[in-house]
């Protein structure tokens, strides 16, 4: 049911398989999201100090306040601009909008605050039956300061849309982004953090998944001091399918965290999860943790998830936890893979045997190993450009 590979030096990994009536190994994760703590009031969560099973990996130190309440919010923090094909509504909509907080509450502190601290909430709204054949896009540019924000993108029944958000600058940032995604619908959301290395930035990322509906996320961080998201997928109904899909590449210093949460509470849904990272440099550090939960009433549920880390150099490490909490037998199936290993010397021997110079050696094997992620963006355009910065990356580190 579960491939979980540990390899030594500078790698994590570890993982747990909660079966309902099976005792002995496959017991109690170590924190159990049936149980988890869910609320838009800042007050029910006590401020993190680094014990906590939710916190334990990440540098408190370097959220600048996000996570004890001390960062106070900066007037023109970020700029935020959307274009949009003609017919999707894009306009600001207050925080008692129905809307607003439908996905479902923070999980965090650091996203109740964030819930309770914004403004008006961004919503972009796609029609129903609507057939997007442009996508929507979202660029986030951090100015300097503090800013706390709530996005909300909703897909109309039957229609399908395309929505790329990009992060750059710099800027200390707390979020919730929500998508509503109605049935039979199918929404692609490609999110792109290339902040400046100074930036920091904390998000919940929550989707509703309508009956029918499909739902596809690729996250790709390559920017900031530390980026620390949370990616969840709630069922409103049967036959939702939810496909998310991640890469990051850490620099020295770096601290990247991805912590993915897929609630399988309605029958017959589907999820497939798939992460790769890659590290160079000194105090390069990456988290995985991918918690599926499939809840007694999930019968005929199809889940896995997978991920896969490439260590560049030494000095980078790398903590990987999946986890799954199964509460019914009657399931089509439930694993998870997890794998983290070293550059392979013999991949680069074998290339430079045929000619092909180190550094491009070097390029194609990286490139190889984000191959399959890059593909599921499906803009050319972007995927290009992603390409580019990654090259940019690798030869900096030769430099």
């Amino acid at each position: 049911m579960a491939d979980v590979t540990t390899t030594p030096g500078g790698a994590t990994t570890s993982g747990s398989i909660k079966v309902a009536g099976v005792p002995g190994e496959f017991s109690q994760p170590a924190d159990a999201r049936s149980e988890a703590l869910a609320s838009y009031d800042v007050a029910d969560f006590p401020v993190p100090h680094g014990r906590e099973e939710n916190w334990r990996f990440t540098p408190l130190h370097r959220l600048k306040g996000l996570h004890d309440g001390t960062a106070e919010a900066t007037s023109g923090a970020i700029k935020v601009d959307v274009t949009a094909p003609e017919g999707v509504l894009v306009t600001a909509v207050e925080r008692d909008d129905a809307r607003v907080g439908a996905a479902g509450k923070p999980v965090d502190r650091v996203a109740a605050q964030a819930f309770s601290s914004f403004g008006k909430a961004g919503l972009v709204s796609v029609p129903k039956d609507a057939q997007l054949t442009e996508p929507i896009r979202i660029t986030i540019h951090g100015q300097g300061g503090v800013a706390y924000g709530h996005q909300v993108i909703e897909v109309g029944a039957f229609a399908e849309a395309v929505v790329v958000i990009e992060h750059t600058g710099d800027a200390v940032l707390a979020a919730n982004v929500e998508y509503l995604i109605g049935d039979g619908a199918k929404l692609t959301v490609v999110s792109v953090q290339d902040w400046e290395d100074t930036a920091v930035h904390a998000a919940q990322h929550t989707a509703l998944v309508g009956r029918d509906a499909s739902f596809k996320s690729v996250i790709v961080t390559l920017g900031g001091d530390v980026v620390r998201l949370h990616p969840r997928v709630i069922y409103g109904g049967t036959g939702g399918e939810a496909e998310l899909y991640g890469l990051y590449f850490a620099d020295a210093g770096q601290h990247l965290e991805h912590r993915l949460f897929v609630d399988h509470d309605t029958p017959h849904c589907r999820s497939n999860v798939a992460y790769k990272g890659a590290l160079q440099g000194q105090d390069a550090h990456a988290v995985w943790i991918g918690d599926v939960l499939i809840r007694a009433e999930a019968e005929g549920t199809d889940t896995y998830e997978l991920n896969r880390n490439l260590l560049l150099t030494d000095g980078a490490r790398v903590d990987s936890v999946p986890n799954l909490e199964i509460e019914t037998g009657e399931i089509v199936g439930a694993g998870h893979a997890s794998a983290t290993g070293r550059f392979d010397d013999e991949q680069l021997f074998y290339l430079q045997s045929r000619g092909i110079p180190a550094d491009e050696a070097r390029r194609l094997v990286v490139r190889g190993f984000f191959a399959e992620l890059v593909q599921q963006i499906g803009l050319p355009e972007l995927q290009e450009r992603l390409i580019e910065k990654i090259d940019a990356e690798l030869e900096a580190s030769v430099g």
